[in-house]
């Protein structure tokens, strides 16, 4: 974190931070990559909470702007921690197992260059079509 010398430099903090919480409220902004991270009981206690806080630290590090979320049971309580990432113009794609090393693996290979990584869990179900 960097170190405030004056009321700019506090003024400055303040507005990027409200521009993040902003972006996370809108959810997946324009052109932006947005992860839902599953934070049901059975999520959180397979290490949800470490993964999502992971992802968040090492994409800002990188300098990849990433919209995060929280959502609850996605269904694939046998495959926690979960993640769904939606690339911009892409379809959403889930991911189990996310531990630590996956999580980077993730964000390096398909967040970063669109590399399809182990550990996608299919979809096991069909929307209703009208």
């Amino acid at each position: 974190m960097t170190k405030i010398k004056s009321l700019a430099d506090l003024k400055a903090m303040k507005q990027s931070i409200q521009d993040k919480i902003d972006t996370r409220q809108k959810g997946n902004a324009e052109g932006l990559a947005h992860v839902k991270v599953a934070m049901a009981t059975c999520g959180i206690a397979a290490g949800a909470k470490q993964v999502m806080d992971y992802m968040m630290v090492e994409t800002e590090k990188r300098g990849m702007d990433v919209v995060f979320t929280q959502t609850g049971c996605m269904g694939y309580c046998h495959a926690e921690p979960t993640i769904e990432v939606t690339l911009p113009g892409k379809e959403p794609i889930v991911f189990g197992y996310v531990d630590l090393k996956k999580a980077d693996e993730i964000i390096e290979k398909y967040i970063r260059d669109g590399e399809l990584v182990d550990g996608i869990i299919p979809v096991n179900y069909q929307t209703i079509n009208k």
